[in-house]
C-alpha cells in the first residue's frame, strides 16, 4: 500500500490535528494512520521503516563518530535523531536522549511518532531532561555506557547557555574525546540560521548552522541536513 504523502508530511499533519483538536499526539497519529488504511501508526511506520533515511544512514556510522543533524524548525531533525537511536537499538545497542528543550513526555511522544514503542526498548533507551545537561554531565551519566551506544544531545546551541558551563568548543571537544575513548556515537541536534533560504539551495549545510557562540564545525565527523523531503548526508573527508 502506497502512502498518500511522505511520512514526514503525515507526521506534520498529525501534529496539526493534535493541536487543533486538543488530543494527544499518539492519538492524532493513529487517526492519520487510519486514513492511510492502517490500524495504528506503528503499522504505518513499520511499512515506511525500511525506506527511512535513518535506516540507510546508521550503517555508515562507526563508534567514536560525532554527528551533526541540522534543520529549520518543523523539518524533522528531532525525529531523525530518534530514528537513528532506534536503528541502534534494533542492532542491539543502547541509546540515550539528553534534552534541554523537551520534557520526557515530549520525547516519548516523538518516540511513538516514529512508530517505536518505548516499552519495546525499555532496557535500552533512556531519556534525561535535566537542566544541568552539559558535556561534563553527559560524560558522567554515560561513563559506563557500552561501546556502540548512541547518545543524542538536544540541542547543540543550548550546551553553553548557563554561564557556569565551559565554552561550546571546549564542550564539543570533550565529548569528541569521550566518544572516541568509549566507542560511542554522539549525535548533536542543531539549529539552522534563519537566513537559510530553501529557494537558493534545497538543504542547509555547515555554513547555515546557527552559531551564537564560536565553534569549529570541523570537529564533526559526519553531518545530516534536512529540509522537507530532502536529506543530505556527508562524511568528513
Amino acid at each position: 500500500m502506497k502512502l498518500s504523502a511522505p511520512i514526514h508530511h503525515l507526521k506534520r499533519k498529525a501534529k496539526r490535528l493534535s493541536r487543533e483538536q486538543g488530543i494527544p499526539l499518539h492519538a492524532a497519529l493513529d487517526r492519520i494512520a487510519a486514513t492511510e488504511g492502517f490500524s495504528a501508526w506503528s503499522m504505518l511506520a513499520a511499512k515506511a521503516a525500511a525506506l527511512t533515511p535513518a535506516s540507510r544512514l546508521f550503517p555508515q556510522f562507526k563508534p567514536g563518530d560525532l554527528v551533526l543533524v541540522g534543520a529549520r524548525p518543523g523539518q524533522g531533525k528531532t525525529l531523525m535523531s530518534l530514528e537513528l537511536a532506534v536503528e541502534a537499538m534494533r542492532s542491539g545497542h543502547r541509546a540515550a536522549f539528553f534534552s534541554l528543550e523537551y520534557t520526557e513526555r515530549n520525547v516519548l511522544d516523538r518516540f511513538r511518532a516514529i512508530g517505536a514503542d518505548p516499552a519495546q526498548f525499555e532496557e535500552l533507551f533512556e531519556v534525561d531532561c535535566s537542566d544541568a545537561i552539559s558535556a561534563d554531565y553527559v560524560v558522567k551519566q554515560m561513563a559506563t555506557a557500552p561501546r556502540g551506544t548512541v547518545v543524542v544531545i538536544d540541542y547543540l546551541q543550548l550546551l553553553d547557555q548557563r554561564r557556569e558551563n565551559p565554552d561550546l568548543t571546549v564542550q564539543v571537544r570533550a565529548l569528541k574525546s569521550f566518544a572516541r575513548d568509549k566507542g560511542l556515537i554522539v549525535v548533536f541536534i542543531s539549529q539552522i540560521d534563519r537566513s537559510y533560504d530553501p529557494a537558493i539551495k534545497p538543504c542547509p549545510d555547515l555554513g547555515d548552522v546557527r552559531l551564537p557562540n564560536p565553534l569549529d564545525l570541523k570537529l564533526f565527523d559526519k553531518t545530516c541536513f534536512l529540509n522537507k523531503d530532502e536529506v543530505q548526508f556527508r562524511a568528513a573527508s
